[in-house]
């Protein structure tokens, strides 16, 4: 018989990438998906072009600080818990996974109250507010860092790494020679400056570029307007605004990569098992996930961490060929690891909740 399985989240990628990493393979198992999220989100643009059945529902968003709109949001989600349920009394799925954000806590709560099992998923180190509110009712309450099972429920929580593209994972280093203009000659350093571009690593491999070419070339995805194009005829170096499909031939192609420590960069280059150095997002300008993601993987033997605060070229030079020169420690500890392969142990975990929840009827 045909599983069903409701996935929500939404609000910004890190919310929608991951549950659209666990569709092929969904397929592939026989569940029959459906999405629910907000009227008008990120999430609704992004799953739909995957040929997914989505339901929109109200949301509000839960504020530790004074607003106007924390009087009328918590009608919103009220109705939107009144909408979740009639939703999914219509679907009537075995499961329903939610990978956070505000639009999952009614999807949520509504599925307890029908008593169908939910799994969630944490992607930052400690949980924010809306799995907060979510983690009462829970079957399991999966997580990407070991530091994060202390604050979940010990019977409950499962360490399982982040679901990324199965994709990535079957990139051509041949056409991403191609690509760039490089050969085997010399290693290949790979820099990802975030989504945004980071000025400060950009600023800082450039001015390095002198060194670092002696031994590396180099392909720099800066991020959108920060192509230097005193540099575009630079032997040995190739800038990207961003890149889509030849993603993952890159980094089939990379032998270290330079990046910064959001949780679903960094799971990317763990199931890659890249050696990677890490330049968090200083506590300035975030609220410090990024520096506790990158700690967790240096604790881990997965990354070398440059504190943004002290980042000069010298540093990065002196940095990237101590990566290079013992690429091979970080690849055997990321080997070891079990949160590189998140796609898997989630889908047996959804199979393994559905079968306690019929074991129980």
């Amino acid at each position: 018989m045909q599983r069903k399985i409701v996935m929500t989240g939404g609000g910004t990628a890190g919310h929608i990438t991951p549950n659209i990493a666990l569709l092929p393979r969904l397929a592939q198992k026989g569940y029959e998906v459906s999405y629910i999220g907000s009227y008008e989100g990120m999430e609704k643009r992004l799953i739909e072009d995957f040929d997914v059945p989505y339901y929109g529902i109200a949301t509000g968003k839960f504020r530790r600080y004074f607003d106007l709109k924390n009087f009328t949001d918590p009608f919103r989600v009220i109705k939107g818990f009144a909408e979740a349920r009639k939703i999914l009394k219509q679907i009537q799925p075995d499961i329903v996974f939610s990978k956070g954000g505000f639009v999952a806590v009614p999807v949520i709560r509504a599925a307890a109250s029908l008593k169908i099992p939910c799994v969630i998923h944490e992607s930052d180190m400690t949980p924010g507010l809306a799995n907060k509110i979510c983690i009462p009712v829970a079957k399991r309450v999966c997580c990407n860092f070991p530091e994060t099972l202390k604050a979940l429920p010990a019977e409950r929580a499962v360490l399982t790494g982040s679901p990324i593209r199965e994709e990535l994972l079957k990139g051509d280093k041949e056409a991403a020679y191609k690509l760039c203009g490089f050969d085997s000659s010399k290693p290949v350093l790979m820099v990802i400056g975030g989504s945004l571009g980071s000025a400060s690593i950009n600023q800082a491999v450039r001015e390095a570029l002198p060194k670092l070419l002696n031994d590396f070339q180099i392909v720099h995805i800066c991020g959108k307007d920060k192509i230097d194009n005193l540099l575009l005829n630079t032997r040995g170096y190739k800038q990207f605004e961003y890149l889509k499909a030849e993603l993952k031939d890159v980094f089939a192609m990379a032998d270290v990569v330079v990046s910064r420590a959001g949780a679903n960069a960094i799971c990317e280059l763990l199931a890659l098992k890249k050696p990677n150095l890490l330049i968090p997002l200083s506590a300035g300008a975030s609220r410090g996930d990024q520096i506790l993601n990158a700690r967790s993987f240096e604790a881990q033997g997965f990354s070398i961490v440059i504190d943004e605060d002290y980042l000069s070229p010298n540093l990065l030079v002196e940095k990237v060929q101590e990566l290079y020169f013992t690429r091979q420690t970080y690849v055997d500890a990321m080997s070891k690891s079990q949160q590189g392969n998140a796609i898997s142990t989630l889908i047996n975990l959804f199979d393994e909740v559905i079968a306690e929840n019929n074991s129980q009827k």
